[in-house]
């Protein structure tokens, strides 16, 4: 089954770049698809390239921290930018800030690198934000799960091959992997003009103070509880991305272990279909408290091994990622279906800053950890977050994602 997976979904990929269609799951999944198959090759290479490019690793750190901060204030920005320019078309700047990137990328010199990687931060937050709206607006309530897990699906490749293909391909020949990950942003910029995306559903009473939506963020706990679930998965993949292989490292047993533990998670993403029937079973509360219980326990029990015994650390934190590929599916659903449709736009664009987010805070608790504490302490630490998330879960309505009771249930939620 896996094996069939990748060929047919590169045959819907194709087809939606010939064919234009009216705008469904597959579609943004594609689309979501392109974008993956471009962070995917770079997420091993720009690291290299940056310590290669700047030779000291604070410097390097520094930057990373402020592209961050960068990111975080232009995804925000995004709403204010929709209203002087339609989302579509702030949707095709992104790929060509990709296609920006990648040229710099191939002139080899640590500014232009710099400047690639704040364009190509810039055009992933402002891609996610436009993309995410898309489908808030196009997507019914009771069919974002099922567009959830097209989306990883097609994005299951990309994460699985594309770290080590990246590096592959830059020991071969140094454009390779920013060539590729240019002709992807084509094929996406194509694809978003065969589909005709245009400014998407008018935006409501929304003001264009960012100020005002983040406040009204605050003040609905439904959402605020929903972005902090995606922000805590996120640090559990930050935590388990990039910590895990210095672990392995640190503990003498690898170099490879990390990176394929890594790998081998990814191969979960093609079992997303089935991912998705345990959570209509058990419904999204139980779902995503199930997963972060999974967690917490199996991060603080990796944490707690971690002196004694290192493998047994590794082997709990790999088990450990299943929960963060079952919250892969099911932990946005609760701040995406308590969106109300006057503010697509405006929480799309809170939405997408939980990465920011988690890759600001993330590293920077880690390394207070790091300053008095193994690095075991840090997977104790993830492991509390975890079930602190377990806890606010407990808020999430039990019904949330469930079929409406009686005739009207089979009608679309206004």
């Amino acid at each position: 089954m896996e094996h069939g997976t990748i060929p047919v979904a590169g045959a819907i990929l194709l087809s939606a770049v010939l064919h234009p269609r009216s705008l469904r799951a597959e579609d943004f999944a594609v689309l979501f698809g392109f974008d993956s198959a471009i962070r995917g090759l770079l997420l091993s290479v720009m690291p290299l390239v940056m310590i290669r490019a700047w030779e000291e690793e604070t410097i390097v750190s520094g930057i990373y921290l402020g592209v961050g901060l960068v990111s975080l204030g232009a995804g925000l920005l995004v709403p204010w930018a929709s209203r002087r320019v339609s989302r579509g078309r702030l949707a095709c700047g992104a790929c060509l800030l990709y296609a920006l990137g990648m040229a710099l990328l191939v002139a080899q010199n640590a500014w232009a690198a710099t400047a690639a990687l704040l364009l190509n931060t810039v055009a992933t937050a402002t891609l996610w934000v436009c993309l995410s709206a898309y489908v808030l607006d196009d997507i019914p309530r009771e069919a974002l799960g099922r567009a959830e897990t097209k989306r990883l699906l097609y994005s299951a490749a990309a994460w699985t091959a594309g770290p080590v293909t990246g590096v592959m391909l830059l020991d071969w020949w140094y454009p390779a992997p920013f060539l590729m990950a240019a002709l992807f942003a084509g094929l996406m910029f194509l694809t978003m003009r065969r589909l005709r995306l245009g400014g998407g559903k008018p935006v409501g009473a929304a003001g264009p103070q960012v100020l005002g939506y983040l406040l009204r963020f605050l003040h609905r706990p439904r959402l605020v509880a929903g972005w902090i679930f995606a922000m805590l998965r996120s640090a559990g993949w930050w935590v388990y991305i990039v910590y895990l292989p210095l672990f392995c490292l640190e503990e003498g047993l690898g170099r490879s272990i990390g990176g394929a533990a890594v790998s081998g998670t990814s191969l979960l993403l093609f079992a997303t279909p089935w991912l998705l029937r345990l959570v209509q079973r058990f419904s999204v509360r139980g779902a995503v408290r199930g997963s972060f219980a999974w967690c917490a326990l199996l991060f603080a029990l990796g944490g707690l091994l971690s002196a004694p015994a290192p493998w047994a650390s590794v082997a709990c934190l790999v088990l450990a990622s299943f929960g963060l590929v079952m919250l892969d599916v099911c932990g946005s659903l609760p701040f995406l279906m308590a969106v109300k449709p006057s503010e697509r736009t405006e929480m799309a664009a809170v939405y997408s800053s939980f990465r920011d987010v988690s890759g600001i805070v993330t590293p920077a608790v880690g390394g207070l950890i790091l300053l008095v504490a193994p690095l075991g302490a840090v997977f104790a630490a993830t492991g509390l977050a975890m079930g602190a998330a377990w806890a606010l879960a407990g808020t999430v309505h039990p019904r949330l994602g469930r079929p409406r009771p009686g005739p009207a249930s089979s009608a679309a939620p206004g």
